[in-house]
């Protein structure tokens, strides 16, 4: 997953902090993007407009 595919406002599946284990996902809409570098090896850290933090799985849109 590279950060230049990540835009706010797209549509994602992220995993929280505390879903790691479970792998559950939420969907939401990013707000901003939280890591800084290009790529990630767990996924692009966003916060969504919802205010949770997680790293992005999928994108929807």
């Amino acid at each position: 997953m590279n950060r230049v595919n990540i835009k706010p406002g797209i549509r994602v599946l992220i995993v929280l902090k505390k879903d790691q284990q479970s792998g559950r996902l939420t969907e939401g809409i990013v707000k901003d993007i939280l890591t800084k570098s290009s790529t990630h090896p767990h996924g692009i850290k966003v916060r969504l407009k919802s205010g949770e933090i997680g790293r992005v799985k999928e994108i929807l849109s």
